[in-house]
């Protein structure tokens, strides 16, 4: 004889209790069946909504009611043939009358006791149990329907009964003795007292019911039959990688339960598991599918963690003072306070020292909970022995699963490790002596955050997912775009990183997809499928979705983006930039950015603000950390003005046409005027010597000019080309004055004996700056290490391509560091 158990989704329509019957044929053929069906699905909250609103004496419960009692005729109508509807519409109509006439009471004398709704909300299992028989009897089963009032015996604390174990079991065995049917069918969920009054056995009982039968009948197995295909990895509504775990053993099983796995009602594991009986959780729409086998002895499992499982809508009491200390019994008052309120404690934690006591309860139970504890409590409270009750509310707990854990070193650490590096803050920590899970109080905002990043972490560690938020897609955002989809499958063989753009704007449209924007194409999918672009929106939207390892890539020049970067950085995502801004204003605001980082466990990383794609800021970053001290630097930092130098003789393009040259190739700003001033210079000789560890603003850089401030005075850029045209016999003699000393012009940045400057300088030829080609930059550092020859990093400075390769280097090493 087997026993199975069917769900709500599982006879939620006409067409899956036509499921239901080909997976009951299938197996009848060979055993006798029991098959336990819940209500169908929504009944159960249907029915209690209906008597809530009586008791307010709403009227409105009346068309609530007429839903379902529709709902109910409809699908025996939908299932039957004229001659078997005639004689279950009677019996479905009596159970229908009952209820109305029992909401008609509450309505009228407005009270609802749970006895009460215990006998409406009852009737949903009744009702699905009727049709399904009948179906069942008319698709030619030999069934016969069975009443669990008869053997299932409980106490009389309805809403959640307790079930007389012994006397059940007594009843269950000579009941089912004598019932020959092939298929018996049976509604879960409802019991009676030993009175003869309805209970029901909490939400969920269902599982229950077909538990105690297959105890009580030493069944061979339990088959849960539900809407997935088995117990998860993690639960699926916010985990979309979360997969059927294949065996798991009992305890296990219920730890999960425990902690919110909604597959299984916790307390239907306990019957079976005292008489070995294996648990099979299957999948109504997928039959053929493996599911999860609970057993007694699973097999050996190399994966450590079983399955990570959260409770939502939790409230932490924080209990502390100084009277706790070494005070016999406080313990002891403060559950059994909780204990006579009807408060269950989810999770509990205590320091060592005594001096507090936290547990976290159901959000439902706080005011009950807090009147309870204030009042056990209230001497030491008024005497100020006690610090205030503190609550904080709308919290979860996340919890890792496993029986193997006393065997796993590092398991706690490598959870909060994770925990950590993406922001979530854990405001309380609990693991039991027989350490089957570790558990984490988290803000409930944080859930679907800390339950992709542990389940990645623990059942996906050879590929981790980055999600990328992109502001700005010119030549620098579009050719960063290119090189992550060139490099996409690469990293996800070699490097076991992800990269996927969650987000995407520009200065008109913005595009967010969970599922990741396709690389080949985001812009052409943005201006397609975009909303108006609003940066506030844009922020809000990537900060709501709260995901793990996220990084915000601005690829813009703008200062209003760059203003956003601390509220960035507050939310634990991490800020890639070439935007230069944000480092070269105040210091304390460049400080502020850096501490930021380092108490959100966010990284701020803009190694393109020098050098585009060289290695200057990391190699800089390499030296302080290890001990060096900067002394000096020279360098060229302009590619668009080594270019501009470079590239102009006096003798062949004039200088006008030589910037233009530059401004066509992106090597200078739109603006050129940008590049001319040095300003862009003075930026990154700022960046770097803040980042050796000097306290420096802009203004203490001074800057020699070399373009005649009449020219840079022009009112838009065209205006300013013709201006330059007009003074080419001045750059003509600087370039001849040069030619004459056996130099050449180069723009440099120089710091030494704690001043920094830049200008125009006449470089000579044992200098290295003196054969810098193209567009390249190059960085001179004298340090104590490298005092005499200095440490020289050169490559090219500017250009699309080394500037989106720069950002890309940024974001391998923020993955990489996650």
């Amino acid at each position: 004889m087997k026993v199975l158990k069917f769900g709500g989704t599982s006879l939620g329509s006409p067409e899956n209790i036509k499921k239901v019957i080909a997976i009951v044929a299938k197996k009848s053929q060979n055993d006798q069946l029991i098959i336990v069906v819940s209500a169908f699905s929504g009944v159960t909250n249907q029915l209690q909504e209906c008597s809530r609103l009586a008791e307010k004496g709403d009227e409105n419960y009346k068309a609530q009611l007429d839903e379902l009692i529709n709902r109910h005729l409809e699908a025996v109508q939908d299932l039957l043939g004229a001659k078997a509807q005639s004689g279950l519409m009677a019996k479905v109509r009596l159970v229908l009358n009952e209820i109305e006439d029992i909401l008609k009471g509450v309505f009228l004398i407005q009270e609802l006791s749970n006895k009460t709704l215990d006998k409406v909300i009852g009737s949903g299992e009744v009702l699905s149990a009727f049709i399904v028989n009948e179906f069942f009897l008319q698709e030619g089963m030999k069934s016969n329907l069975i009443n669990p009032l008869e053997f299932i015996l409980t106490d009389s604390e309805f809403g959640k009964a307790n079930v007389d174990m012994a006397l059940t079991e007594e009843k269950i065995k000579p009941y089912f003795q004598n019932q020959k049917a092939d298929v018996l069918v049976c509604p879960g969920f409802v019991s009676k007292d030993l009175y003869g009054n309805s209970t029901t056995l909490g939400r969920g009982g269902s599982d229950y019911t077909a538990a105690l039968i297959a105890a009580a009948l030493d069944a061979p197995e339990l088959e849960i039959w539900t809407d997935v295909s088995g117990m998860m990895t993690a639960n699926p509504k916010y985990v979309k990688q979360a997969f059927a775990i294949p065996q798991i053993d009992y305890e296990e099983a219920m730890e999960l339960t425990h902690f919110g796995a909604k597959v299984l009602y916790p307390p239907s594991v306990h019957p079976v598991y005292k008489k070995g009986i294996p648990i099979y959780i299957k999948n109504t729409f997928e039959p053929d599918a493996e599911g999860t086998k609970i057993h007694e002895f699973p097999e050996p499992d190399s994966q450590s963690i079983k399955g990570i499982s959260c409770i939502e809508n939790i409230a932490l009491f924080n209990l502390s003072g100084s009277s706790m200390v070494g005070i016999p019994y406080f313990s002891h008052r403060l559950f059994e306070a909780l204990a006579q309120a009807k408060v269950s404690v989810i999770l509990i934690t205590q320091a060592s020292s005594e001096h507090s006591i936290c547990v976290a309860i159901d959000l439902e139970d706080v005011e009950k909970a807090k009147f309870a504890i204030e009042k056990a409590f209230s001497l030491e409270f008024k005497e100020e022995m006690l610090n205030p009750l503190y609550v904080e509310t709308d919290l979860a707990i996340v919890a890792l699963v496993s029986s193997q854990m006393k065997n796993q070193i590092g398991l706690s650490g490598k959870m909060f490790s994770v925990l950590g590096q993406n922001g979530i803050n854990i405001k309380a920590i609990a693991q039991g002596s027989s350490e089957k899970n570790i558990s984490a109080v988290i803000d409930k905002k944080q859930v679907k955050k800390a339950l992709n990043t542990l389940h990645e972490s623990f059942f996906l560690s050879d590929l981790k997912r980055v999600n990328l938020f992109i502001v700005g897609t010119g030549n620098v955002g579009q050719t960063l775009i290119d090189q992550l989809n060139q490099q996409s499958e690469y990293l996800k063989e070699h490097n076991q990183i992800d990269l996927r753009i969650s987000g995407i704007a520009n200065s008109r449209k913005m595009l967010f997809d969970l599922n990741g924007i396709p690389l080949e194409n985001a812009v052409e999918t943005l201006m397609e499928k975009g909303q108006k672009m609003d940066l506030e929106d844009f922020l809000l939207e990537m900060k709501a979705l709260n995901l793990r390892n996220s990084i915000f890539i601005d690829n813009t020049a703008h200062e209003v983006v760059a203003n956003t970067y601390a509220g960035v950085l507050e939310s634990s995502i991490s800020v890639v930039t070439p935007n230069k801004i944000a480092c070269t204003g105040k210091f304390g605001d460049y400080k502020n950015l850096k501490n930021l980082a380092l108490r959100y466990r966010s990284h701020f990383r803009f190694e393109t603000n020098v050098g585009a794609g060289l290695p200057v800021i990391n190699t800089l970053d390499d030296l302080i950390k290890s001990g060096d001290e900067v002394l000096g630097i020279q360098a060229v930092l302009s590619g668009s003005l080594n270019f501009i130098f470079n590239n102009y003789t006096g003798e062949g393009e004039s200088f006008a046409d030589v910037v233009k040259q530059a401004q066509v190739e992106g090597f200078t700003e739109p603006d050129p005027r940008i590049d001319l001033s040095g300003v862009d210079v003075k930026r990154k000789i700022l960046i770097l010597l803040r980042e050796s560890g000097f306290e420096m603003e802009l203004d203490d850089i001074d800057t020699i000019p070399f373009i005649p401030e009449k020219c840079m005075q022009a009112e838009n850029v065209e205006k300013f080309f013709e201006a330059i045209a007009k003074e080419e016999a001045h750059f003509k003699k600087l370039v001849e004055e040069a030619n004459a000393e056996g130099k050449k012009l180069k723009y440099v940045a120089t710091f030494e004996n704690g001043k920094a400057n830049t200008g125009l300088e006449k470089v000579a030829p044992d200098s290295p700056l003196y054969n810098l080609e193209g567009k390249d930059n190059i960085v001179l550092f004298n340090t104590k290490r490298y005092p005499e020859q200095p440490l020289v990093i050169k490559g090219a400075g500017a250009g699309a391509a080394v500037t989106a390769s720069g950002i890309f280097g940024d974001i391998i090493r923020i993955a990489n560091a996650l």
